[in-house]
């Protein structure tokens, strides 16, 4: 095995990492976000609160947007060198 294909083989393990971080993140913001619907009335807290819970998911799925963008140029960049 060469040196280039170990390397191939790292980046593409390192690109399949942050794939699954991102899945994570959008998995675990979407539960989270889900939940604090059903207990923010049961909780008591005000709108003002009720809207930074959803900023804070909105700002999550951003965030996710972007790496999976960043993700996608990568792998088709892999691929170019190839």
């Amino acid at each position: 095995m060469s040196a280039q294909d170990e390397t191939a083989r790292a980046r593409d393990r390192a690109l399949a990492a942050r794939g699954r971080m991102v899945s994570l993140v959008i998995v675990g913001t979407m539960v989270l976000w889900m939940l604090s619907l059903w207990l923010a009335p049961r909780l008591g807290l005000t709108p003002r609160q009720s809207i930074l819970i959803d900023l804070f998911a909105l700002a999550a799925l951003l965030w996710s947007f972007i790496v999976s963008w960043q993700l996608k140029r990568a792998r088709r960049d892999a691929q170019a060198d190839r």
